[in-house]
């Protein structure tokens, strides 16, 4: 990888410009906490992202306003330059006005790595490719072989294996349904997904290894699953808030989050009320919902949990077998 990268350096016209900025956003994640293990630290100094967002969309009041490293105005290229180092989320893909890929805030990027508890070794999938910036971040910790990143969209994985191979990392990527994860590269130790899911398809945990992990987002949630075998994984959410671009594929859509009309103005306005909501959809009318909520004195999302066994899942609150427990919709086909 050494000699692709002196290349890439000497091509790169952004190379040292965007070494003092990656510097500065390493620094920032880690006074924030998200960088306690060195080899991600690591890997965070060494992934130029500006390489997977060669442009990229602001949010403006009347649509997105373009940024392009190859603008041929120095002001914009500077912002663009800076704004593929802050610390949020990129807008990478829109079509007809609406977001279809994008690259997660890096602090979040950082939190969900950690959490995988990857070892060497280990053999990670991701679903979502995006722009092939977390692909790299992975591939530069385990090495290409061990990592496979997966999405439905042709557009995207191109573009991914495009900003890959110009940062010198080539993980295997894949066009294919991420609901159906990636039987031909399985078992896998570590299954992490950077898009929102309706609910677990149940052929992840059965690519995973005993005692594997899997990372979603769910319901404005982070749900983290021990595999215990093929046919059951479970786990609770963690207390970090995040928002994704949904998943796309053998999943069916999750029933949209009921509007909360006539609840109070402090549920409306809770966070936390609007992830319970999202939990639940489908299965708890509202205001059954803001009973159990304000019953419980408003519980965080680390109370919160999920099951996947015999081929049911049910979310919960405290317990699996509890009495707050409620079955998760949109389950994508049983295929491993």
């Amino acid at each position: 990888m050494g000699a692709d990268q002196d290349a890439r350096v000497v091509r790169d016209p952004y190379a040292a410009s965007a070494a003092e900025l990656r510097r500065a956003l390493v620094r920032r994640i880690a006074q924030a906490g998200a960088l306690d293990d060195p080899a991600w630290r690591a890997a965070f100094e060494a992934v130029p992202r500006h390489l997977f967002v060669p442009y990229y969309y602001v949010p403006t009041f009347t649509g997105y306003e373009r940024l392009w490293s190859g603008d041929p105005d120095p002001d914009r290229r500077e912002r663009w330059l800076r704004g593929a180092y802050a610390d949020g989320p990129i807008a990478t893909r829109v079509r007809e006005g609406e977001l279809v890929s994008s690259s997660s805030q890096p602090s979040l990027m950082a939190r969900m790595l950690g959490e995988l508890e990857i070892r060497d070794g280990h053999r990670v999938l991701e679903i979502g490719a995006g722009t092939g910036y977390n692909a790299a971040l992975l591939a530069h910790r385990l090495g290409d072989e061990l990592v496979t990143t997966v999405d439905l969209d042709p557009e995207i994985t191109e573009s991914a294996r495009v900003h890959l191979a110009a940062a010198g990392y080539r993980p295997t990527v894949i066009t294919a349904d991420g609901a159906r994860g990636c039987p031909a590269r399985a078992p896998f130790d570590r299954i992490i997904a950077t898009c929102a899911l309706p609910s677990v398809p149940q052929a992840w945990p059965r690519q995973c290894r005993p005692g594997g992990r899997i990372l979603a987002p769910l319901a404005t949630g982070l749900i983290v699953l021990r595999v215990h075998d093929a046919g059951r994984a479970e786990g609770r959410f963690l207390h970090t808030p995040a928002y994704f671009v949904p998943l796309r594929g053998g999943t069916p859509p999750r029933p949209p989050v009921p509007r909360a009309a006539g609840l109070s103005r402090r549920a409306r306005g809770s966070e936390l009320f609007g992830f319970l909501l999202g939990l639940t959809a489908g299965s708890l009318d509202p205001h059954e919902a803001l009973s159990l909520w304000q019953r419980e004195e408003r519980p965080e999302r680390e109370r919160f949990g999920v099951t996947l066994s015999g081929g049911r899942q049910w979310a919960w609150l405290d317990d699996p077998e509890g009495p707050y427990a409620w079955p998760l919709g949109g389950v994508s086909r049983d295929e491993s």
